[in-house]
């Protein structure tokens, strides 16, 4: 069991017999009465987000994530399969729980699959991924002083904004973090 007031972002609780993540928290001391932690969750079964207020004094029953090494394999369906990469056992998760990060998954990249009693609840993405261009607009001769960009589909299907001077055809390194920002040619 931990407090409230220990509750941090990305912290992992079962309440009301689900399993939710911690997105946002701030811990409010009025002038008069107790002190108050107002929280927002994730479910982590369903992906809806609800906010939460707590006296400081509650306690919410923390919960084990394991973390696994492993090879998404392709989508099928609503469900993303990916392969243990020790016991070759396969898990599928559904499409609405992957999050944002999906949309820079590749046929055989290795991923972090977290897992909670061998059900599988979010994936983690490399912090950068090498990504092909696959269509872009043509660099205007001249305009690379201004720092502009354009959009670019990348081979994973997301779209991101790119430097003037990059083609169809290039590699490029990815941030998965914050949407998809371009780091560099690799």
């Amino acid at each position: 069991m931990i407090s409230v007031t220990e509750l941090r972002n990305g912290t992992k609780v079962e309440m009301d017999g689900q399993l939710w993540e911690c997105l946002d928290y701030s811990h409010l001391k009025m002038g008069r009465g107790g002190a108050k932690v107002v929280t927002k969750f994730r479910n982590m079964e369903t992906g809806s987000i609800v906010d939460r207020t707590f006296n400081s004094g509650e306690k919410l029953q923390d919960i084990f994530v394991e973390s696994r090494s492993m090879q998404f394999l392709y989508q099928d369906g609503d469900d993303y399969l990916f392969m243990d990469m020790e016991t070759f056992d396969q898990v599928s998760l559904p499409v609405v729980l992957a999050g944002d990060q999906s949309k820079f998954l590749v046929e055989n990249m290795q991923v972090d699959v977290q897992m909670y009693r061998e059900k599988p609840l979010k994936i983690e993405l490399p912090n950068q991924v090498v990504l092909e261009v696959v269509e872009t607009d043509p660099g205007v001769r001249g305009d690379t002083v201004s720092g502009g960009t354009k959009p670019a589909k990348l081979s994973s299907g997301a779209t991101i904004q790119v430097p003037l001077f990059v083609e169809t055809g290039n590699k490029l390194k990815v941030d998965t973090r914050d949407g998809g920002k371009y780091l560099g040619r690799a």
